[in-house]
């Protein structure tokens, strides 16, 4: 008996062992802790980083939504055409690499393609580069009917009370519509909107004493009649004795 409790006690450290192997296997938990952190600051930088990526992708998607593929020359030729048809002032080579999203070395090489084409083909317009930017122009070759549909056309349109009216804003500006009404003797509501239509004449704005729109001729307007200044307009006194009169109404 002594022996077999000997050979007992000499197998009990064995679970001391054992226990030893589970205690050290339960600290495993504490990498996991170290890991679970570990493994959360990543998702945590991921997930901002793809939320950025997504918002930015969304931004390039709205923005060339429908886009056709610019990779060949007659495609990037077209999209440049068409920008250059809406602008207002000579557009620059890089606002408009920016735009199609291509090299501005790329742009400026079709850009210089494009108003070699025109030149070669005699085409009706030009593509010129004026200031700091490219823009169309109507080529000089076909300027006289240019002239005459801007020019003459509208000119010949104005009706004699439009011109009437025309002169007392010219003469009296800043000046109100009733006055103008009150100089002519009749409404004049039609013809000023004409006019306004036509850029010949503008608002300048209220009358501080009765809140009525003043109207003042435009620059349109000098350049119509030729005029670098109002102060070329010949003298009308002579012509309306008791224009002075129109101040009371």
């Amino acid at each position: 008996m002594p022996a077999e409790e000997s050979e007992v006690s000499a197998e009990t450290p064995a679970p001391e062992t054992d226990g030893e192997v589970s205690a050290e296997a339960s600290p495993a938990p504490a990498p996991d802790e170290v890991t679970g952190p570990a493994e959360t600051t990543p998702p945590e930088s991921s997930g901002e980083g793809s939320t950025e990526t997504a918002d930015v992708a969304g931004e390039d998607e709205v923005e060339t939504s429908g886009a056709p593929d610019l990779t060949e020359d007659s495609a990037l030729d077209a999209a440049l055409e068409a920008l250059l048809l809406v602008v207002d002032v000579p557009a620059g080579e890089e606002l408009l690499a920016d735009t199609l999203e291509q090299p501005v070395g790329r742009v400026r090489e079709a850009l210089r393609r494009l108003s070699e084409g025109y030149a070669d083909s005699e085409r009706g317009i030009d593509l010129r580069y004026v200031g700091d930017g490219w823009r169309f122009y109507s080529r000089e070759k076909y300027a006289a009917y240019v002239e005459r549909y801007l020019l003459d056309g509208q000119r010949t349109k104005l009706t004699r009370a439009a011109l009437e009216t025309l002169a007392v804003i010219a003469y009296r500006q800043p000046v109100t519509r009733s006055k103008v009404a009150a100089v002519r003797g009749v409404n004049v509501d039609g013809v000023i909107r004409t006019l306004v239509g036509r850029g010949l004449i503008g608002e300048a704005g209220t009358d501080p004493e009765t809140g009525g729109i003043l109207y003042c001729t435009t620059e349109l307007f000098l350049e119509r009649l030729g005029l670098s200044s109002l102060k070329d307009l010949p003298p009308l006194a002579p012509l309306l004795p008791e224009v002075d009169s129109i101040d009371d109404v």
